[in-house]
């Protein structure tokens, strides 16, 4: 079928070819293994990732916090706070480096505290539905609804509940780019599997501004 017959599977293929890297596969972390340090590193990310600060810092600093060796809540809560602002500074978070140090610091200590450093603990406890789930995450320090939605948006590869999620960002995307602006429509256009990577691309065609690139590569097939 030529992109002329069906532009929306055309604007797909172009999405996940040029922008399809789930934030997870960027960093290194395996989400669908489903274990604590990878639910912990994203976490962490999506902290990072909700400030106002650009997302390849973002995601350079939670690269760096990995870099550390902190890639456990317990290896995060027992470093020092000037380490963790040098680390986050040295990967250019420099205008929130002190406030998210502690922030990482506190998001941790209550990780550990009341879900034993396990976010499995927080869904079982959030008896697998998905608004339970936002309303406890949302308890941690800093993340709000903005990083709850990072946080969904990769780790509906392996909490099934989440399946399908897109955030406002992704179908603000999704609609300029002439595909449906709901999550469920366009859930309907790609397997399971995929629906994570175009969610990504998605987001990452807004941040990149990269609409018509997508949209000139698909028209010209």
């Amino acid at each position: 079928m030529t992109a002329h017959s069906n532009p929306q599977k055309a604007i797909i293929h172009h999405l996940l070819d040029d922008h399809g890297l789930t934030y997870c596969d960027e960093l290194g972390i395996d989400i669908e293994k489903n274990t604590p340090s990878p639910l912990f590193r994203w976490l962490c990310a999506s902290i990072l990732m909700s400030t106002r600060i650009k997302s390849d810092i973002a995601v350079s600093a939670a690269r760096a916090l990995a870099d550390q060796g902190w890639t456990t809540p317990e290896k995060l809560v027992d470093s020092h706070w000037e380490d963790r602002v040098r680390t986050l500074n040295h990967a250019g978070y420099a205008r929130f480096d002190e406030r998210t140090a502690s922030m990482l610091h506190d998001a941790t200590s209550t990780l550990l505290d009341d879900y034993r450093g396990d976010l499995r603990v927080l869904r079982d406890d959030a008896g697998y539905d998905p608004q339970a789930e936002r309303e406890r995450l949302k308890a941690f320090k800093g993340l709000g609804d903005v990083g709850v939605d990072i946080f969904f948006r990769e780790a509906q590869i392996s909490w099934d509940e989440l399946y399908p999620f897109a955030d406002k960002k992704a179908l603000k995307a999704a609609g300029r780019l002439g595909l449906p602006a709901s999550t469920k429509g366009l859930a309907r256009l790609v397997d399971r599997t995929d629906f994570p990577r175009l969610v990504a691309a998605l987001v990452r065609t807004d941040l990149s501004k990269d609409y018509e690139t997508i949209e000139a590569e698909a028209q010209s097939g």
